[in-house]
């Protein structure tokens, strides 16, 4: 028989998920804000947070994406358990 998948470990494994993509999303904007940041732009710092922003900002999409969607279904449940 198949164990239960409770909605609140589910949640817990999207927020590890969502925590460790935007550790990486934003040190990857860090690097490339950096790298253009010395080749095009004469060492300025605008680059920098601006490759930091998009990397957090795409982690963020991503991570509402699957929050919204895990908590959508979750309630198409509980409607499904309360009697009518």
């Amino acid at each position: 028989m198949a164990t239960p998948v409770y909605v609140e470990e589910e949640l817990g494994r999207k927020w590890d998920k969502c925590v460790s993509d935007g550790i990486l999303k934003f040190g990857g904007g860090l690097v490339l804000g950096t790298v253009f940041s010395i080749l095009f732009f004469k060492r300025r710092r605008w680059p920098i947070l601006m490759g930091g922003g998009f990397g957090i900002g795409m982690a963020y999409s991503n991570c509402e994406k699957d929050l919204n969607q895990t908590l959508q279904t979750c309630s198409t449940c509980a409607d499904k358990k309360q009697p009518k």
